[in-house]
């Protein structure tokens, strides 16, 4: 069984991976949450300034993911050029034009998680792909490397 896939990222793809991968990006929108309460206690207890200053950082925490996320996806000489792959029986290749190229044997991937968007393979180090779901060309494609996945690496995290 072999699985061809193509896309062009988008900052979504790149935010999906961060989330998973750096607790900071998972945990920025309960911690401007429980901040943004705060701030509305305070301001009932009648303290405007205080209030308001916590109302504005919960803000700032919440626009920073995605507005972060953009402008490292913007500033980065690959990110937007289009990726093409395979992932078969023995390995997963992908490449950048000419630019970039891996191949990562199954035992490389210690895991996996499948989101809404798409999938998030981790390595053995601090690196991870997004493959989003409109890579595949159908969704049989798209269950053939869910089922490689769980064959070759192990169940979703």
């Amino acid at each position: 069984m072999s699985v061809d896939f193509s896309w062009s990222p988008r900052p979504g793809d790149w935010r999906d991976a961060l989330r998973i991968a750096v607790p900071l990006y998972r945990w920025a929108p309960w911690f401007a949450a429980a901040l943004a309460a705060l701030g509305v206690v305070v301001l009932v207890m009648g303290m405007t300034l205080a209030g308001v200053f916590g109302l504005v950082l919960a803000v700032i925490i919440i626009a920073l993911v995605p507005v972060g996320t953009a402008v490292n996806f913007h500033n980065h000489p690959l990110a937007a050029k289009t990726v093409t792959g395979t992932a078969d029986e023995h390995s997963l290749r992908m490449s950048v034009g000419e630019a970039a190229r891996s191949e990562l044997s199954w035992a490389e991937l210690p895991g996996w998680v499948e989101t809404a968007r798409g999938f998030v393979l981790r390595t053995g180090t601090t690196a991870v792909y997004a493959v989003p779901h409109r890579a595949f060309p159908d969704a049989d494609a798209v269950a053939e490397f869910r089922s490689l996945l769980v064959e070759h690496v192990g169940p979703a995290a």
